[in-house]
């Protein structure tokens, strides 16, 4: 089994405490969520943590291509980067929270996909033209720029990995294209993984790219002897991503008839007024079904064959979704533990010997 990178979040407050706990627990990376009307920032929260550690990677998970110009994102990261040494990721999607919070659907492929390009642009010290609605030349100036770059930026600087968060398939092949990686939020089943995978493989084949590129995936993951009860404790969890593949209306990858009824349930019953959250109408709405399809749920050696599975299929990073905020107080904070005492050793142990 090859070498993967497990990332964790961590809670909004005492970042640098939170961090460095998670440092010392095994853990490879943090995320930092970026929806600016339910988390306090996430580049504020990713600078503290970066002081406080000196391994830990640090990325967000994620942020979107419409409350930040890509200039304003690249260099935030950057900074990042910069105060790190060199172990900052940018995770990246259409946007859903934040944006709804704004009253916005997430943004149109095409906006994201010229998002994207320029924030690899920027990154990597290049000048990127003006948008088409750009003012400037009515000023009238002696000089002025001809493009937009960030000047600051060291030649000596590693530009930071772009990582697309994708579960559709037009989202995927955008970023097959133009991002670094690609991290699913598809589930956790074998199948709807190779699918995402194979949509991604068939893109930069038809573009004429080398097949290969780094795959993650998001995974809700809650190691508990009573499956049932495990799968409560990541119920806000689950009905965000199930909601994920039912977005615009039509389900996206491979799902039997039953399943696809419960995402369609869900989407029609989502209320965002309740978003990750375990008590909402959503969570009520998940079956059996759902939970298998998008989550890992039972005893540690349980976790540890599936996931053991989805890594064989070729993923590099695996960033890990547990119990929620909202979730039983004294059963959630067993459940977190458990996977760092007994799920992430045993699967270190696997990679090793392989």
């Amino acid at each position: 089994m090859p070498r993967v990178e497990f990332w964790s979040g961590v809670g909004r407050w005492n970042v640098g405490q939170n961090a460095q706990r998670a440092e010392a627990a095994g853990w490879d990376g943090i995320r930092f969520g970026d929806s600016q009307n339910l988390q306090p920032d996430c580049y504020v929260a990713l600078g503290l943590a970066a002081d406080a550690t000196t391994t830990l990677k640090l990325g967000t998970g994620v942020t979107n291509p419409f409350t930040r110009h890509a200039s304003v994102t690249a260099s935030a990261i950057a900074t990042i980067q910069g105060l790190s040494g060199g172990r900052a990721y940018l995770g990246i999607g259409r946007g859903d929270s934040a944006m709804a919070h704004l009253g916005y659907a997430p943004a149109s492929v095409p906006a994201f996909e010229k998002y994207l390009q320029q924030l690899r642009g920027y990154l990597r010290r290049e000048s990127v033209p003006f948008d088409e609605d750009a003012t400037l030349d009515a000023l009238e100036l002696a000089q002025q720029p001809e493009g937009s770059r960030i000047e600051w930026l060291r030649e000596s600087q590693p530009a930071v990995p772009v990582d697309v968060a994708a579960t559709g398939p037009r989202v995927i092949r955008a970023a097959a294209l133009y991002a670094d990686a690609v991290t699913f939020a598809v589930g956790a089943d074998p199948a709807r993984l190779q699918w995402g995978m194979d949509v991604a493989h068939e893109a930069r084949a038809e573009a004429g790219l080398p097949p290969e590129i780094p795959f993650g995936s998001y995974m809700i993951i809650v190691a508990h002897d009573d499956r049932r009860t495990a799968s409560r404790l990541a119920g806000g969890a689950l009905s965000v991503f199930a909601r994920f593949s039912a977005m615009h209306g039509s389900v996206v990858g491979p799902t039997s008839a039953a399943g696809h009824d419960a995402l369609m349930r869900i989407h029609d019953g989502y209320d965002m007024t309740s978003h990750t959250r375990t008590v909402s109408h959503q969570a009520d709405l998940l079956t059996d079904e759902v939970a298998d399809t998008f989550g890992v749920f039972g005893p540690s050696s349980y976790c540890v064959e599936r996931l053991s599975e989805l890594i064989d299929l070729g993923l590099e990073r695996i960033f890990v979704v547990g119990p929620t905020a909202d979730a039983d107080a004294n059963e959630a904070p067993r459940a977190r533990q458990r996977f760092v005492e007994e799920v992430l050793p045993a699967l270190r142990e696997r990679c090793s010997d392989d």
